[in-house]
């Protein structure tokens, strides 16, 4: 009798995990931690230095931030298979900048929450190519993130903490 208990409790904890869409579960996790990244980096920087240039070839913090929009949203369009909302990248201001990632995430979130297991392997096409839903959700967190990169080396050039590193002892606002 024990030993038909703990099978049953191992089976509803096998299917609990299924059920729980673990790979769509962290890549939804992944979009929300580079989310909140990007939007606190956009935030941390002045307005003053949104025009910071960092040297020959690179964009402006502002062009990067509205960058990291409309890729994004460009992402999730191609997901929904529909034109994403028009992000103008000529407004590098700051007020410009956060209100045009708030358009992109806006416009994600919902597509990013009712992802799941069963459909990350639907085709979407990607310009000339067709990749799996996941594939191009999870491809989104990653150019999130390697922009956020970006983003941090900026913050740190002009004296500020990224929004990863503060509260963990990683250096103070110069």
């Amino acid at each position: 009798m024990k030993s038909k208990m703990i099978m049953l409790a191992a089976l509803a904890g096998a299917a609990a995990l299924y059920g729980q869409n673990p790979l769509t579960t962290e890549l939804r996790q992944g979009y929300a931690q580079v989310k909140g990244n990007v939007m606190k980096a956009a935030e941390e920087m002045p307005e003053s230095d949104y025009g910071f240039i960092p040297g020959a070839g690179s964009r402006t913090y502002g062009a990067a931030v509205l960058h990291i929009a409309q890729s994004q949203a460009g992402t999730c369009g191609a997901v929904k298979g529909e034109a994403p909302p028009m992000i103008d990248g000529n407004k590098t201001s700051k007020a410009d900048a956060q209100a045009a990632l708030k358009t992109a995430f806006d416009y994600c979130d919902p597509i990013y929450e009712a992802a799941t297991d069963a459909d990350a392997t639907k085709m979407v096409k990607m310009g000339q190519r067709e990749r799996t839903m996941f594939g191009a959700l999870n491809g989104g967190v990653v150019h999130d993130n390697e922009m956020y990169g970006t983003l941090a080396v900026y913050l740190r050039a002009k004296g500020n903490v990224p929004p990863s590193s503060a509260g963990r002892g990683m250096g103070k606002k110069q």
